[in-house]
């Protein structure tokens, strides 16, 4: 998708309340042209022949054009800002349901803070072309309008302006160049910033705590300075943007007005279209300036909707599919022959039985990284397939398997709200988190809160130590009751007490579905049906986790040391 079919479907999209805007914006600009030429009216008709009634009458018409002009402003931009507005969100939310596909892509090379500032900052800027476009056009009504009149004044000057604003708006495009490039860079680099402050105050107690704030303070004063250099440049074309079209403005309107005071002087028109001619003169500074304002946020709506269009146009990470599951998913796991991730997967064939629970131990954290991915298809394998009872992923809409296969990862973060909305987020079903809290053993961090599973977390869950979030994280999962659940490290951060009761109450919530957990936690692993060691990208060795440990030293070095 391209810059410019974003910005066609913004204005499309809210057409029914940009047209009556623009047209009740060009009548108020009309309305604006048509005081002068009142005002020159009332001195040749009312004010020189001395007549009261005539000068009452024109006086009234003024009155109601002024009545006019109001009405018209008002609810012209009242259209245009709704139209703005309702285009903004739409776009917002395009952007965030491209970003949320289960097929991924969007976020590919983007971090989180510039995927926000494009949803928020660019879609504000791509709806408000529509007050700039409903400007521009009242603008060029009031042009043509006042160069109407001004050629029932005089032919001359009714030609000069007629003539003189095609070349002037030419002028205006090319002047706006400029400024469309280097708002684009000002944008990009903004975005970057507002990424990268996220980052970092995401990892402020991961930073604190191995000591690396000056090296996160570094980093962020070279992106901010960045930023700011893209601004300053933005800032610089902005003003030789408006500085030129007030040049040229300036001049186009000296000359209006010094045709008009020959013409005046020569006796070729009278002393009241001589004021209607100054007034029209006068008048026209507005549209012309209004054109120069329009044409310089119309640069940067193209600059945004080129950003909105990349995320939009962004490739999926994994293509769509028309196969479909059977209905009950029995849970049957199995990847032939898979590689993937530039050798951290080499060959891997894997089971996983209906109802088992499955423990998997990887030497390589990449390996298991990529493992966890290709479960939840959030990327396919470079070779073999994984297939879900008999189904290849590969054919499944990714949207599908979310349904059947949810993938919790060790990172899982909690969202702001209660305790309890975190751990339903997923399930919704009031007895199921119950039960979930109670196997993840969070019903005691619910416990020790102040309003217990109504207490309101922090963003992220912050306000929670890093073993109280596992165990919210992994109620959330649970409560899911899907029939594939596959766990990363779920409680490398609880005490070894706590972890035993995790472990029993995870195979018992877990009974008769399937359960991958992909750890190296002895009392985990101990209660698994089945471990698989994959050592190199492959399985080397399976059996239970007495066994392994028993007769495989590398095994044994990988979970017990």
């Amino acid at each position: 998708m391209r810059g410019g079919e974003v910005l066609r479907g913004a204005l499309v999209g809210q057409w029914r309340y940009a047209v009556p805007g623009a047209v009740l914006a060009a009548g108020h600009q009309a309305g604006e042209a048509l005081v002068p030429v009142v005002i020159g009216v009332v001195i040749d008709e009312a004010i020189a022949p001395g007549d009261e009634g005539a000068l009452l009458t024109w006086i009234a018409m003024l009155a109601a054009v002024f009545a006019v002009l109001s009405y018209s402003y008002r609810f012209s931009f009242r259209h245009a800002e709704r139209a703005s507005e309702r285009a903004a969100h739409e776009l917002r939310l395009r952007v965030t349901r491209r970003t949320l596909d289960p097929r991924g892509g969007a976020e590919t090379g983007r971090l989180p803070g510039e995927l926000v500032n494009i949803a928020t900052g660019d879609a504000k800027r791509v709806g408000a072309v529509h007050l700039s476009l409903t400007a521009g056009i009242a603008a060029l009504a009031g042009l043509v309008f006042g160069g109407v009149a001004l050629l029932r004044v005089s032919v001359p000057l009714g030609l000069l302006v007629l003539l003189g604003i095609p070349p002037l708006l030419g002028l205006a495009h090319l002047l706006g160049k400029p400024l469309e490039r280097r708002s684009a860079a000002e944008q990009e680099r903004a975005a970057h910033a507002s990424g990268v402050a996220a980052d970092l105050i995401a990892g402020l107690r991961v930073l604190k705590g191995i000591g690396a704030e000056r090296s996160a303070v570094d980093r962020y004063r070279r992106t901010s300075r960045d930023s700011l250099a893209a601004t300053v440049r933005a800032a610089r074309a902005q003003a030789w943007h408006d500085g030129g079209m007030l040049m040229l403005t300036g001049v186009f309107i000296a000359v209006v007005a010094l045709v008009g005071g020959r013409l005046a002087a020569s006796g070729d028109i009278t002393v009241g279209q001589l004021v209607t001619a100054v007034g029209l003169a006068q008048f026209l500074l507005t549209p012309l300036s209004i054109l120069s304002w329009a044409n310089g946020e119309l640069a940067q709506g193209r600059a945004s909707a080129a950003r909105i269009a990349s995320v939009l146009g962004a490739p999926p990470a994994v293509a769509g599919g028309d196969g479909v599951l059977p209905r009950p998913v029995r849970g049957a796991v199995r990847l032939r022959g898979v590689s993937c991730g530039d050798g951290a997967l080499r060959g891997l064939d894997l089971d996983a039985a209906p109802g088992e629970l499955l423990g998997v131990v990887t030497t390589d954290p990449k390996a298991a990284t990529w493992l966890l991915r290709l479960l939840g298809r959030s990327a396919d394998p470079d070779g073999g397939t994984v297939e879900l009872d008999g189904v290849p992923l590969a054919t499944l809409d990714p949207a599908e398997i979310r349904r059947a296969v949810v993938v919790a990862e060790h990172d899982a973060d909690l969202f702001e709200g209660g305790l309890l909305d975190n751990v339903t987020a997923a399930a919704g079903d009031g007895g199921a988190a119950e039960k979930a809290m109670a196997a993840a053993a969070a019903d005691e961090v619910a416990a020790n809160l102040p309003h217990g599973t109504a207490t309101v977390l922090a963003e992220r869950g912050r306000s929670l130590s890093g073993g109280q979030r596992q165990r919210v994280a992994l109620a959330r999962a649970l409560a899911s009751g899907a029939p594939v659940l596959v766990l990363h490290d779920p409680t490398t951060a609880v005490d070894a007490v706590t972890e035993a009761r995790i472990a029993e109450g995870l195979r018992e919530a877990r009974q008769g579905r399937t359960t991958i957990v992909v750890a190296t936690s002895p009392a985990l692993l101990a209660v698994a049906d089945r471990v698989v060691f994959l050592d190199g990208g492959a399985v080397t060795a399976e059996g239970s986790h007495a066994e392994l440990v028993h007769r495989r030293p590398a095994y044994r070095a990988a979970v017990l040391y």
